[in-house]
């Protein structure tokens, strides 16, 4: 039986990058990143893709500033969610929705595809700048699946005692 989905949004001012998990539930795939046209627009994006993947939980950035407090972009971000609940409430009641800090992902993502630049042409930035949104938003996902998740303590059998 499939797992429930969950969703992750980089909601950004141009461009929204877009996570899923796997049909297991277990790890974060990067799905699309979609161009912002008009506030309605991207509303029937993002619910198209809650629809077609059949979502359950809904993931969203909040970016803060470094000492926690919120940030304009953050403001943003929280009114798209709120107004994506809003729009989903008659179709998706059940829809849970979670503001997860943000503060690094898009550094992370940075520094990540930087490592790996090899792979990326860089003389396409515009396929870079959407890896960028799309892998922030794995980030924020993996972050979100790995929160509620206990450290384990190491195997007392897998090594002697000497």
């Amino acid at each position: 039986m499939p797992h429930p989905r969950t969703l992750a949004l980089d909601v950004g001012d141009r461009r929204i990058g877009i996570a899923i998990t796997d049909a297991l539930g277990i790890t974060a795939q990067p799905l699309f990143t979609l161009r912002r046209t008009s506030p309605r627009g991207d509303l029937k994006a993002v619910a198209r893709f809650i629809r077609q993947h059949k979502v359950e939980v809904v993931i969203i950035g909040n970016p803060l500033h470094a000492d926690g407090s919120p940030s304009p972009q953050s403001a943003k971000s929280q009114a798209f969610a709120a107004a994506l609940r809003e729009f989903l409430a008659p179709t998706h009641p059940s829809l849970i929705f979670h503001l997860v800090d943000e503060r690094l992902t898009t550094r992370e993502a940075h520094d990540l595809l930087n490592s790996s630049a090899e792979v990326f042409n860089k003389s396409s930035r515009l396929a870079r700048t959407a890896t960028i949104d799309q892998v922030a938003a794995v980030l924020l996902l993996e972050s979100f699946l790995s929160a509620g998740k206990p450290t384990l303590l190491p195997d007392p059998d897998s090594h002697s005692a000497t």
